[in-house]
C-alpha cells in the first residue's frame, strides 16, 4: 500500500474521551484529551500507572478490545479520522504507517520463529516485496539497531537473545516498513540502565535517519527529557500540562507536575536535610473521581468552592498557546516558593559491624547442553570473591546490571542458597553453609527480604492482617493470638497503613500499599538486616518517594542495616551511606556514596553514572554508551571482567587487562577499586555529571 502524503501534523488527537463498559457501569479512562505530533517530532506522554497513557496509545492503534469505545473527540492520522477507516484500511495503516513498541519485548516476538523470518514478514505482507529484498532489508535494520553479528541474529530464536537484544529486534521490526509514527509504550522499563541508554540513543538516531515521529510513553521524566521535544503530563485520564520540554521542566504551571518533580531524587538531594516530598493521598479510581479538578484532594493549593466546581479546561499560559495547564489558580500560585520542607531528619548514628562477608564465592554447575544433562558440566561463577562489611543503621547499596550477581548474593544471605566458598558472619556467627530450613528462628527473623514485585509476594487468598500474624507466628513473637494481633496493628502503624487494612485482601490494595505490607512483614521480627531487592522499581514515582522515606524512617527507629539492591542510581545516591558496584560476580568499586559518585571512578561506575536519565535541564552529562552486552557468567572473559567493554583499556600497557584480574586497590579512606589503571590516570578523570547549577534548590 502506498504511503499517505500529508503536510500537517502526523497525529492530531482532539478532545478525545475513551470509556470501558462493564456490566455495572461505564468507566471513563480518558477524558477531553488533546495532543498533536508534528512530522519528525517526539512527544513524551508522562504520568503514573492508571492515568490513561496506554489507553491513548491503544486508541491510536484502534485496538481497545470489545469493552473499550471512543465516546467523544477524534484521532486523526495525517488528516484522516482513524475511526472512519475500514478494517482493511486499518490493517494497512498498522505496521505500515503506525508501529508500536511494547514494554515487554517477548510479548511481541513469536518464540517458535527465527528472528529473520519475523522481520521479513513485515514488508512482505505490507508492501508485497520479494523474499530476497525483505532479507536484505532485515539485515540492514539489524545493523541499524547496532546488534553484533547480524547474520547469526537472523538465524536465532528469540530465547537465544538477551532482553536488550530482544528489545532492539522489536524496534527493528517496528522500523521495517519505515512508519511515519512510532508509539513507544515504556520500551525500556524492563532493561538495565546501560542498555536503556543505548536504546534511547538508538531511537533518537533512527528517528533522525527515517524522519519518524514519535509518541513516547513513560513514567521516567529523565528519559523523556533526553528523548523528546515536547511533553504532555497526564493525571487520572486528563492532560494537565502540555508544552516544550524547557517550559514544563523549568516553568511548570500545574501543581501535579510540581508534585511529581518534588518526589524524585535529583542530584544534590539529601535524605536527611532534603527528604523527598511524597504526594499525599492516593490516585482516584476511575469511577470515584472528584468533581472539578481530579488532582484537588491531593493538591497543596486546593480552594473549596473554586477547584471543585464543574469541568476545568486547559488554559493557555503564553499567547501562542504552546504551553497550557489545566489549573484554575496557576496565576495566583507562587511557583518559585521552595517546598515546605518535611522536618529535617537526624542522621542515625552508624554503629558496630553486623554483617561481615569475606571472600564469598557462589558457583553453580550446569549441564553444557540444556536438553541432555549428560556430558560436560559448565560452571557459572555468579559471585566471585566478594568481601565487604555492613554496620548497624547503615544503608549499603549494591548496584550493577542484570546478571552481575546481586540477587545471587541476596539468596546466599537469606539461606536460599549456600556458599561455595568464603564466609558470612552475622554478629560474629558463620551462616554461609546453613540453608534457611536449618536456620534457627532468630537468624531467620534477623535477615529478612523485601522483594521487587509486591504483587507476587502476598498470598492472594489471605487477609493482610493474617499474613503479618503468620510471620509473627513463624518468628515466635507473642504468646497469644491477642498479643500477635496487637503487634500486627502496630506494624500497620509503622508502615503508615490504616488499621482497617488488616481485614482487606491483597487485590484491594494498590502496588505501593502491597509493598508496605511486604515491609511490615519483613520488620515483624525486628530484623537486624533487611535485603531490599529493587523494592521501588515496580512502583510509581510518587509512591517510590513515600516507600523509600518509610524504609529510612523505620531504619532510624529500629537501627536496621539495609542492603539496598538497585540499578536506579538516582535513588541510590539519595538514600545510601555506602555503595558497592558489582560487575559479572566481582565487586569492582566500594566506597561512601560521595566517593563513588565523584571521580576517580572504576570505568564501569563511570559508564553507569553516564547512563542514568536525570530529570533536570541544568544537569550536563557526558554520554558513555557501553558496547555489547554483559558477557555470560558461564564463559567470562580472561583477565579483568570488564575489559571487553572498557573505554580506558588502551591506557593500560602490556595487555595486562586481557590476562590478569586486577587486585582490589585502596585509593585512600577505604575507597576501593578493582582496576589496572595507573593512579595518575585515575586522578585525571573528569566528572560524568556536572551539577554546578543543579546544586541550588530547584525552582519552578
Amino acid at each position: 500500500m502506498a504511503k499517505w502524503d500529508h503536510d500537517g501534523p502526523i497525529l492530531e488527537i482532539d478532545k478525545l474521551s475513551i470509556s470501558f463498559f462493564t456490566r455495572l457501569r461505564e468507566i471513563p479512562a480518558v477524558m477531553d484529551f488533546s495532543v498533536t505530533v508534528q512530522p519528525g517530532e517526539a512527544v513524551g506522554l508522562v504520568g503514573e500507572s492508571g492515568c490513561g497513557k496506554s489507553t491513548v496509545a491503544l486508541g491510536v492503534m484502534q485496538d481497545l478490545g470489545k469493552n473499550g469505545r471512543v465516546v467523544g473527540g477524534s484521532i486523526k492520522f495525517k488528516g484522516r479520522d482513524l475511526s472512519e477507516l475500514t478494517a482493511e484500511e486499518l490493517r494497512d495503516v498498522r505496521g505500515n504507517e503506525i508501529a508500536m513498541i511494547y514494554q515487554e519485548p517477548m510479548a511481541s516476538l513469536n518464540p517458535a520463529m527465527k528472528i529473520g523470518q519475523q522481520l521479513m514478514e513485515v514488508p512482505m505482507i505490507h508492501e508485497g516485496i520479494s523474499e530476497t529484498e525483505a532479507r536484505e532489508r532485515a539485515l540492514q535494520v539489524v545493523m541499524d539497531v547496532k546488534l553484533p553479528d547480524p547474520e547469526r541474529i537472523l538465524r536465532s530464536y528469540p530465547h537465544q537473545l538477551s532482553g536488550g537484544q530482544q528489545q532492539r529486534i522489536v524496534i527493528a521490526m517496528a522500523l521495517m516498513s519505515k512508519p511515519s509514527l512510532l508509539i513507544l509504550d515504556e520500551p525500556t522499563t524492563a532493561l538495565d540502565v546501560t542498555v536503556e541508554a543505548a536504546i534511547v540513543d538508538l531511537v533518537k538516531d533512527l528517528g533522525r535517519k527515517y524522519g519518524t515521529s514519535m509518541l513516547f510513553i513513560s513514567h521516567n521524566l529523565g528519559l523523556v527529557l533526553e528523548t523528546c521535544d515536547r511533553i504532555c503530563v497526564m493525571y487520572s485520564g486528563e492532560a494537565v500540562e502540555r508544552g516544550s520540554i524547557e517550559d514544563v521542566f523549568d516553568k511548570m504551571r500545574h501543581p501535579y507536575t510540581q508534585a511529581l518533580f518534588r518526589s524524585i531524587p535529583l542530584p544534590g538531594a539529601d535524605k536527611n536535610a532534603h527528604p523527598l516530598v511524597a504526594i499525599p493521598g492516593n490516585f482516584p479510581l476511575p469511577h470515584e473521581r472528584p468533581t472539578g479538578c481530579n488532582f484537588g484532594p491531593r493538591c497543596d493549593y486546593f480552594q473549596q468552592g473554586v477547584c471543585d466546581q464543574g469541568h476545568i479546561f486547559m488554559d493557555p499560559i503564553d499567547p501562542e498557546a504552546s504551553h497550557e495547564t489545566r489549573c484554575l489558580r496557576w496565576k495566583e500560585i507562587d511557583w518559585r516558593a521552595p517546598p515546605e520542607l518535611a522536618e529535617v531528619k537526624e542522621k542515625a548514628e552508624i554503629g558496630k559491624v553486623v554483617l561481615k562477608i569475606d571472600n564469598l564465592k557462589k558457583y553453580y554447575e550446569v549441564a553444557a547442553s540444556a536438553l541432555f544433562s549428560s556430558g560436560a558440566k559448565k560452571v557459572v561463577k555468579a559471585n566471585e570473591t566478594l568481601s565487604f562489611e555492613a554496620r548497624e543503621s547503615e544503608t549499603l547499596a549494591i548496584v550493577g546490571e542484570s546478571g552481575c550477581g546481586k540477587s545471587t548474593l541476596a539468596k546466599v544471605l537469606m539461606g536460599l542458597e549456600t556458599a561455595t566458598d568464603g564466609e558470612i558472619l552475622l554478629d560474629g556467627k558463620s551462616i554461609e553453609q546453613i540453608p534457611i530450613q536449618q536456620r534457627d528462628t532468630k537468624t531467620v527473623a534477623d535477615v529478612q527480604m523485601v522483594f521487587q514485585n509486591p504483587f507476587d509476594t502476598l498470598n492472594p487468598s489471605m487477609t493482610v492482617g493474617r499474613q503479618i500474624i503468620r510471620a509473627l507466628e513463624i518468628f515466635g513473637i507473642g504468646t497469644s493470638e491477642a498479643e500477635r494481633r496487637t503487634r500486627m496493628l502496630e506494624l500497620l502503624d509503622l508502615v503508615k497503613l490504616p488499621r482497617d487494612f488488616a481485614n482487606r485482601m491483597p487485590r484491594q490494595l494498590s502496588g505501593g500499599q502491597k509493598q508496605r505490607v511486604g515491609i511490615a512483614r519483613a520488620f515483624a521480627g525486628d530484623a537486624r538486616i533487611v535485603v531490599a531487592d529493587e523494592p521501588v522499581s515496580a512502583l510509581d514515582v510518587s509512591v517510590q518517594a513515600a516507600v523509600t522515606d518509610l524504609l529510612m524512617e523505620i531504619q532510624r527507629t529500629q537501627k536496621t542495616t539495609l542492603l539496598f539492591i538497585s540499578h536506579d542510581l538516582s535513588i541510590v545516591r539519595y538514600l545510601s551511606d555506602r555503595v558497592m558496584v558489582m560487575y559479572l560476580g566481582h565487586v569492582v568499586e566500594l566506597g561512601t556514596t560521595d566517593q563513588v559518585f565523584a571521580p576517580p571512578y572504576h570505568p564501569y561506575t563511570e559508564a553507569l553514572l553516564s547512563a542514568v536519565p536525570i530529570a533536570d535541564t541544568k544537569v550536563k552529562k557526558e554520554r558513555i554508551v557501553l558496547d555489547g552486552d554483559i558477557p555470560s557468567a558461564m564463559n567470562p572473559p580472561p583477565g579483568c571482567p570488564f575489559q571487553t567493554r572498557c573505554r580506558w583499556k588502551s591506557q593500560v600497557p602490556g595487555g595486562l587487562c586481557d590476562t590478569e584480574v586486577p587486585p582490589m586497590r585502596d585509593l585512600g579512606d577505604h575507597h576501593q577499586v578493582k582496576c589496572h589503571l595507573a593512579s595518575d590516570i585515575l586522578a585525571r578523570m573528569l566528572p560524568v555529571i556536572s551539577t554546578a547549577a543543579a546544586e541550588e534548590p530547584q525552582t519552578a
